[in-house]
């Protein structure tokens, strides 16, 4: 968030005398309290300052690099999962290759019934598999796969932050959202989105416009 001049001079003020009430800082500023109060209240909501009644205003230490990063880590896999795309764990490697191209993604997640994952595959897996000679249509997907429990995973309640963690330090392109689920006394992951470098992306352009708003 970019403080407009007369913001950053409350800012300055509050820091060196508060806490500080509106009608001394508007006194210092020679402007009526009105006039200040959209201003006071943008920095409070905003998290540069803070505001006690009967105390007044007083500065919260925090930079707009500490403001923004707080920001960051309030956003969850929820708000930015996209769609899964799935293939039957009966599929070829073939229909594979062709659902990835099709659906433009770079990793397919591998399901049985009632869309409980159990592997996942990738751009590599695929193109290793199409480097032999054998014939891709008879070649079953669940030979190439990489399978459960091997498989980062996240959760729809998860820090977008965390997320993003995830794929830099496993050097993956995307993981799949999954619900844990009890099936003959077994935990089970039922696919219910995914969250990709693409999401991370757009989930630092949505923090981005809602700074340049406030």
């Amino acid at each position: 968030m970019e403080l407009t001049k007369r913001q950053e001079r409350i800012v300055e003020i509050v820091k060196a005398d508060g806490p500080i009430t509106g009608e001394q800082i508007a006194e210092q500023l020679e402007l009526t309290r009105a006039t200040l109060r959209p201003d006071l209240a943008i920095l409070t909501m905003s998290g540069f300052l803070d505001a006690r009644p009967r105390v007044g205003y007083y500065y919260t230490g925090k930079t707009g690099g500490t403001l923004f990063n707080e920001h960051m880590k309030k956003l969850t896999v929820q708000e930015f999962q996209s769609i899964p795309v799935v293939i039957n764990d009966s599929a070829s490697v073939y229909d594979a290759i062709c659902t990835m191209f099709l659906e433009d993604v770079g990793t397919l997640f591998v399901v049985k019934q009632d869309s409980i994952l159990i592997g996942i595959v990738s751009r590599k897996d695929l193109l290793r598999a199409s480097m032999g000679k054998q014939d891709l249509e008879s070649v079953p997907v669940s030979i190439i796969m990489t399978r459960m429990p091997n498989i980062t995973t996240c959760k729809q309640e998860d820090p977008i932050l965390e997320v993003a963690h995830k794929l830099i330090s496993k050097q993956i392109d995307g993981v799949p959202v999954v619900r844990e689920r009890t099936v003959n006394d077994q935990t089970v992951h039922e696919v219910i989105g995914r969250i990709t470098k693409t999401n991370i992306t757009k989930a630092f352009v949505h923090l981005a416009k809602d700074e340049l708003h406030d």
